[in-house]
């Protein structure tokens, strides 16, 4: 399976990479992670509907994203109307989440990732996108684990590939009932990187992944992906903890930054204008840090 982008699909790398030819995504694709963000109880938070959620993610763009290479939208409550009424910058890249909220569990605990129903690589190009994120749970060292996830990787890459679109595959693990925090702390690494692994000989041509832990599982990643570039998501971490993480990562090859909560959780509000105020003055600033991390590892003109 070749990892190579096609030429329009590096023409779409290329459009959600800023001037210094990296990865700088802002992520708010999230919609029952933002409400919990933006509510503390399940009954606050179920009141806050999607057209709602919306404006706050409209807010993110307008004073937060179109500072960014690209953003990351999800095509419930954002996209098409950040595009249909001008919000999104014309020089803005614009990624399309297929993940839906949640996931499902099989009889054996395992996670099962779900899509957002109709959400497919033309419906993407369709609502205006530069490319799309699949975001898939997995764990390598459980094979029973991931057939489910593997066959939606890969019949994900291979409609991408029919439409010649750019597709961006997430991968996320996560500790199993009954393992510890100590033994799953320890296993962290080995399975980010056997998750890349896996991700690469299905196909896929630029990753986004959790930090996964030290500059070592790092530089491993960045020698299975031969070329293939990879972003480093911020897994809501506070800001200093991820600027930390990024710097180790690009030091050992990552391409870039896909973030989300570590920019904004702190940042939105249902209020607008404190939203706004938040955005302005406290996110961009940390959005603003990440690029001088960035530029400060930038390839070569």
């Amino acid at each position: 399976m070749t990892t190579k982008m096609t030429t329009a699909e590096r023409r779409g790398y290329q459009q959600i990479c800023g001037d210094n030819g990296l990865m700088m995504v802002v992520a708010c694709d999230q919609r029952g992670g933002m409400r919990k963000v933006l509510a503390k109880t399940p009954e606050e938070q179920a009141a806050i509907d999607e057209a709602m959620l919306g404006t706050v993610k409209a807010g993110i763009v307008r004073h937060l994203a179109n500072k960014a290479s690209c953003v990351l939208l999800d095509a419930v409550c954002a996209v098409p109307h950040v595009v249909d009424e001008g919000v999104l910058s014309r020089d803005t890249g614009l990624l399309v989440g297929l993940d839906a909220s949640g996931w499902d569990t099989d009889a054996n605990g395992y996670r099962i990732s779900k899509l957002v129903p109709g959400i497919d690589a033309r419906r993407c190009r369709e609502l205006g996108g530069t490319g799309a994120k699949l975001m898939v749970y997995l764990r390598p060292d459980r094979p029973e684990a991931n057939d489910v996830n593997i066959g939606i990787i890969r019949d994900c890459i291979a409609d991408f590939a029919r439409e010649d679109l750019l597709l961006v595959v997430e991968i996320l693990t996560y500790q199993l009932d009954g393992e510890s925090d100590e033994a799953y702390a320890a296993a962290f690494p080995e399975l980010i990187v056997e998750s890349a692994r896996i991700s690469l000989e299905l196909g896929s041509k630029v990753l986004k992944l959790p930090f996964p832990g030290t500059a070592d599982a790092c530089r491993r990643i960045t020698e299975l992906c031969q070329g293939v570039p990879w972003a480093v998501l911020s897994a809501g971490v506070d800001h200093e903890t991820f600027i930390g993480q990024v710097a180790t990562a690009m030091e050992n090859g990552a391409s870039g930054v896909i973030a989300g909560r570590a920019l904004w959780k702190d940042c939105i509000s249902l209020d607008a204008e404190v939203c706004k105020t938040r955005l302005e003055e406290i996110a961009s600033k940390r959005l603003r840090q990440i690029q001088d991390v960035l530029d400060a590892h930038a390839p070569a003109a």
